[in-house]
């Protein structure tokens, strides 16, 4: 008989019962080969209605960098949202399912050369940036759009921050904004990222205190700004819990409202939030192995082909087929690299081999980051 799947709390405090019940069902109904990427259609629908609910004056633009597969564009395009891109490749993913050039927002600083005359000539109407070098390209290339400065903000708290390599402090950006203006752009508003995967309510305080600065700066030299893009962060359950969207949305809304004009767009850049915690990754047992001191377990999936995040700190939950033996494992991917390692020192059940190992919380920053490392394809994505 079959090893059966060992489940408990922990994985239902990550991963509703309904959703454990349609991922099982789809594995008896299909005999398609592992490793793939099921994603919960209804999971992430309500994930996505659920972000900006209680923020006034606000539009989520999803940050396709999260999961970039096409059904899903499809999806949330369908639901009304925005997209949040960077790349031509991006633009090309939307314009091919035909979304409005009104839905779409760019928000890396520092742009191609490539992705600028895609942009502009589909209608990309607004864009970050932090330096006087994008300032320039993009008066080269889009003349006259909206532009909003990144500023630099606190990351503690987050697993993945995002702090060093874009943004700059107050001084500088109100130097930028009035750069812009004077080159012929639009200094419409602001944008900050308080680092993704974030556990600190509080950084989106030390970041809203920030902006209101620099905002009144601008007022003052002449410029009106109307837009708040506080970017993205929320985070989602892997194995510990966090702080929910609503209280999020509610301390958020609650600064905004005491601090900004009450006309203020706010922008929204959810990625991780609307796609994570819909995913599961579903992985099969292919060896086992004693390295001296050591058991390892092998699985058709690693961080090349889909679980990058794992050597960036990122820690998963599993659901595993086998004994109700536990037994503490180091788990790695099928590659011949030796950095492929997934996890060290993780208590599972012991599986045979061929037993499946479902990977929780993998719906975002998996297979967007995968290649095809040892000539390895990318799993698929199926939404369920």
């Amino acid at each position: 008989m079959k090893n059966r799947f060992r489940i408990d709390r922990s994985h239902t405090e990550i991963i509703k019962k309904s959703m454990i019940a349609k991922v099982r069902a789809f594995l008896k109904s299909t005999d398609l080969e592992p490793p793939y990427l099921l994603i919960d259609k209804t999971r992430l629908q309500r994930k996505a209605h659920s972000i900006g609910r209680n923020i006034k004056n606000s539009k989520v633009f999803y940050a396709v960098k999260a999961n970039g597969d096409i059904e899903i564009l499809k999806l949330i395009n369908r639901m009304g949202l925005g997209f949040e891109i960077a790349s031509e490749g991006e633009l090309e993913s939307l314009a091919s399912i035909g979304v409005d050039k009104e839905k779409i927002i760019t928000s890396n600083p520092i742009k191609s050369f490539r992705f600028l005359r895609s942009a502009a000539e589909y209608g990309v109407p607004y864009y970050s940036f932090d330096s006087k070098d994008e300032v320039r390209k993009l008066r080269d290339y889009v003349p006259g759009c909206n532009v909003y400065v990144r500023l630099s903000v606190p990351n503690e708290g987050s697993e993945w921050p995002l702090s060093k390599k874009f943004g700059v402090e107050l001084d500088a950006a109100e130097e930028l904004l009035l750069y812009a203006r004077k080159k012929g752009l639009k200094p419409i508003g602001l944008t900050f990222h308080v680092g993704s995967q974030c556990t600190n309510i509080y950084n989106w305080n030390s970041a809203l205190d920030k902006a209101k600065i620099l905002w009144d700066r601008m007022a003052k030299e002449g410029i009106k700004l109307s837009v708040l893009n506080i970017g993205g962060g929320y985070p989602i359950r892997y194995r510990k819990s966090v702080v929910d969207i609503s209280s999020i949305d509610k301390n958020i809304n609650s600064l905004i409202y005491e601090k900004f004009p009450r006309n203020t767009q706010i922008f929204i850049e959810p990625g991780r939030a609307v796609v994570g915690d819909a995913g599961v990754f579903v992985s099969k047992v292919i060896g086992r192995a004693k390295r001296e001191d050591e058991d390892w377990l092998y699985i058709d999936v690693g961080v090349f082909h889909g679980l990058m995040e794992s050597v960036g700190g990122i820690k998963y939950s599993y659901i595993v087929q086998g004994s109700k033996q536990v037994r503490k494992w180091t788990l790695a991917g099928p590659s011949c690299d030796s950095f492929d390692v997934i996890d060290r020192d993780i208590f599972l059940p012991e599986p045979e081999i061929g037993d499946l190992v479902l990977i929780l919380s993998s719906g975002a920053y998996t297979t967007s980051y995968a290649s095809e490392f040892n000539g390895f394809s990318i799993p698929k994505t199926i939404l369920i």
